[in-house]
């Protein structure tokens, strides 16, 4: 099968829809699947590496932090795709790059499946203060979006849900986006962390409570400062992992904390060391609601970190209370399931091969054989279609809108 891939985000930036598109990508391919990739580029200039199309961009920095926009369509690199005559398109974001996609499938008269990666609506503090404004907008777009394509892959039931109350009505597939697992599982020297920690100034002898991810206001990293700050756990030092627009804010905070000198900042770690700062941890935090999915979640598990996360749809499943981890909705809460994992060894182990044991079903292997699945699928759905009489179309069209 001949598949394209289209997404605003690609690498070298790294966030969850990267790691996804990454993963995607290596193991069709595997599978035999010959598979391409059209992004943007991160300056005014077109280019291609190997099997990937970057098309010019401009920043819109201000809108959203390090988002670019196509400013013409025009490329000649989309006419090289074309020839290339891909049999299904895999859309991975809402703007540019689905722009790009709508017109290769409309001119090639091919499928495109779409994958929900993001809950706009938590988001849209970046464009306006009004929360109700932000969410019919996010409702709008994320509607046209999604009833304009022939299949919808989303990674939670939470994320189903709510593109069913926002009034899509295209078919719907909840898919957990994989990870590369052996990327986390493997064991790491004593000595890495101990390196780790004394560069960050960490105490050797305390336990660490690891937090990772990108630092925004939406990810409501404060609470967990707050939270650890109010705790003033002995000998437990808090180690925040990622960079991002609200990362100084942080540490402000942070600064203000009556156990300011136990909690630590990274910086960006790079992909390939990010394994090794979950091993630094003991106990991995989180408390974003806005998350489709969280792959740290998942990360974390698969290096056999029991988790204390605050309570949302998105962790059905996944951080399972009171099996691998707990879930938290208030603060006596946060409080008492992390000073159990902390100073109780015994259940912390225990907690931890379970950890491992339940991320098995989330390996980028079985993600790529499930998203193919519904490649078939709509494959054959688009050719039974395409041999329906013109009237009967029309009718098809007519229902799916109203």
């Amino acid at each position: 099968m001949r598949i394209l891939i289209t997404t605003d985000w690609y690498k070298p930036v790294i966030n969850g829809v990267v790691t996804s598109v990454v993963n995607l990508e290596q193991h069709l391919r595997e599978q035999g699947h010959e598979v391409r990739v059209l992004t943007l580029s991160q300056s005014v200039h077109s280019w291609k590496d190997g099997e990937v199309y970057y098309i010019k961009s401009i920043s819109v920095n201000k809108i959203y932090p390090n988002a670019r926009m196509v400013y013409s369509n025009i490329s000649r690199y989309l006419s090289e795709i074309m020839d290339w005559k891909p049999e299904i398109i895999h859309s991975q974001c809402e703007f540019s790059s689905y722009m790009f996609a709508k017109r290769i499938a409309a001119k090639l008269d091919i499928p495109i499946v779409h994958t929900y990666h993001t809950v706009y609506e938590d988001y849209t503090h970046y464009i306006t203060p009004s929360k109700a404004w932000g969410r019919n907008v996010a409702q709008l777009i994320s509607r046209r979006v999604c009833n304009n394509v022939n299949h919808v892959i989303v990674p939670t039931q939470k994320v189903r849900i709510l593109l069913e109350q926002y009034g899509v009505t295209a078919p719907i597939d909840v898919i957990p986006s994989g990870i590369d697992l052996g990327r986390f599982e493997r064991g790491y020297e004593q000595s890495d962390v101990a390196r780790v920690k004394q560069s960050l100034g960490i105490p050797k002898s305390d336990q660490v409570v690891v937090m990772v991810g990108r630092m925004a206001k939406e990810k409501n990293q404060q609470e967990v400062i707050e939270y650890f700050g109010k705790a003033g756990f002995a000998n437990v030092s808090l180690l925040c992992v990622g960079g991002g627009p609200y990362e100084e804010q942080l540490k402000e905070l942070a600064a203000g904390q009556p156990n300011a000198d136990k909690i630590f900042f990274s910086g960006m770690v790079k992909p390939q060391e990010v394994g090794l700062y979950y091993h630094v941890g003991d106990v991995f935090v989180c408390s974003s609601q806005s998350e489709t999915q969280g792959i740290t979640y998942i990360e974390a598990l698969a290096c056999g970190l029991p988790s204390v996360c605050r309570k949302d749809p998105c962790l059905e499943g996944v951080v399972i209370d009171n099996v691998n981890g707990f879930l938290y909705e208030t603060y006596e809460q946060f409080q008492e399931k992390l000073q159990m994992l902390l100073y109780d060894s015994k259940q912390r182990r225990a907690m931890a091969r379970r950890a491992v044991q339940s991320v098995e079903k989330y390996s980028a292997k079985q993600f790529a054989k499930n998203v193919e699945q519904v490649y078939l699928k709509t494959l054959n759905k688009h050719k039974e279609e395409a041999s329906f009489p013109l009237v009967q179309k029309q009718i098809m069209w007519y229902n799916a809108r109203k």
